[in-house]
């Protein structure tokens, strides 16, 4: 069957519904987090190290995930996604030790979402967009803050209406029957199948070239192979950057629920800013990933880790004025800036080191992404057990967010392959 050429569009919109599931299965912990403490009585750090357990498995997971899609594909990545993820919620609800926790909460859990997130999904969609590249990531990683507005508030009367064994049993079975089918429409690249990149038709034969967005053909005429990338500084810039965006992203999206009932507001007030903060980043993603469309990666990155940083600190002033105009900017920055992040997260590698070996560069770089996401939670959990609030802890997170700044833009990706706003910076062949 000859699939239409509009087909990249379709991929999007498979993977919106995996975003919208598989990322907030994980994000879900939070909400999970408060009656799992008061239930067994662990300490802190010691029951947010399930959600960075996870992650430390995801790492790992992360280059054996991208040699998986090179060589098979994202249908068999995402169905191993599928089957790790449910199988942690709905074996969850059986914990009565902490292992148990981190075995199913963080391993099965972390393991299927990694396939099933920003990691899994990057592995392969920037093949299907070039011009576009932004705008579509944007769109489909879109489906995190939908998802969430949707399943963060039944999750959270789920649990206070039936327990947080029952909310988990319910995600499993969603995911089991939504993403099992779903997945087996992806491809991992037009050409495979004889389309083209961005939706565009099939071009004649007499059609003339279009004009090729390559700032330095010497890099860019590489094979790039994992051992070759790992020899370059922009490798090492952008893993650096990556580790610390993770870090200041999941050590405030763990946390805040927790913190804000501690300062004050009411358990279903906090779950909805959860909510809304991946809601408001809907918008951020799409607008965002078009607008470094136009501008450049470098500058929408820029945004939305000084939204993290401008999280933090709105966070501090929550500690000693809870208002809920603070709450609401918050939520703002974290989101509308904050999930910007996504839409060049692919972008940023792809246009550095694009090339049939992209999803193994890609994963490794994600296995220092993921340890900065281990991180964050756990240490911002000691931290708390230790001096007994956030505060220490946030300020890391806002030198984290500064960090991961600088480090993208000495990666400098607009110095290989500029996006489509910037073609008039390509010296004319000839």
């Amino acid at each position: 069957m000859r699939l239409p050429f509009f087909y990249g569009w379709v991929i999007v919109a498979v993977v919106f519904v995996s975003m919208a599931i598989g990322v907030n299965a994980r994000t879900g912990f939070s909400l999970l987090f408060p009656p799992i403490l008061e239930e067994f009585r662990w300490d802190r750090g010691v029951t947010a190290g399930a959600f960075s357990f996870g992650f430390l498995l995801s790492a790992i997971m992360s280059p054996l995930l991208g040699r998986l899609m090179d060589r098979a594909g994202p249908r068999v990545v995402m169905e191993l996604g599928v089957f790790l993820l449910a199988a942690g919620l709905l074996l969850a609800p059986l914990t009565t030790e902490v292992w148990h926790l981190y075995a199913t909460l963080g391993v099965l859990l972390g393991g299927g979402s990694v396939c099933l997130g920003y990691s899994g999904q990057s592995l392969f969609l920037p093949n299907w967009f070039v011009r576009k590249r932004g705008l579509a990531t944007g769109l489909a990683f879109a489906g995190v803050g939908i998802g969430s507005i949707i399943m963060f508030p039944a999750m959270q009367w789920a649990i206070e209406t039936y327990g947080w064994r029952t909310a988990c049993w319910t995600l499993g079975l969603l995911a089991l029957v939504v993403l099992a089918p779903i997945n087996l429409l992806l491809r991992k690249r037009p050409e495979d199948i004889g389309l083209q990149p961005d939706g565009d038709a099939a071009p004649e034969a007499s059609a003339t070239p279009k004009p090729s967005n390559v700032v330095d053909p010497a890099w860019a005429s590489i094979d790039w192979t994992l051992g070759r990338a790992m020899r370059t500084t922009r490798f090492w810039w952008i893993a650096i950057g990556y580790f610390f965006a993770l870090y200041a992203w999941y050590a405030v999206q763990v946390h805040q629920t927790k913190y804000l009932i501690d300062i004050g507001f009411s358990p279903t007030l906090a779950a909805w800013a959860l909510g809304f903060v991946s809601l408001v980043g809907i918008p951020g993603q799409v607008a965002l990933g078009h607008i470094s469309d136009r501008i450049g990666r470098e500058w929408v990155w820029t945004a939305s880790t000084l939204g993290f940083a401008a999280c933090y600190l709105l966070l501090l002033a929550l500690q000693v004025v809870p208002s809920p105009v603070l709450l609401y900017l918050m939520v703002i920055a974290q989101g509308l800036l904050g999930y910007g992040l996504t839409s060049v997260f692919a972008a940023i590698v792809a246009e550095i080191f694009q090339g049939k070996h992209y999803g193994t560069i890609f994963g490794t770089v994600m296995l220092f992404a993921i340890i900065g996401g281990a991180a964050g939670p756990w240490l911002t959990g000691l931290l708390f057990d230790i001096y007994g609030d956030y505060t220490l802890a946030f300020w890391i997170g806002v030198a984290a967010s500064l960090a991961a700044t600088l480090t993208i833009w000495l990666a400098a990706p607009r110095k290989v392959r500029v996006v489509a706003g910037q073609m008039h910076r390509v010296p004319v062949a000839g």
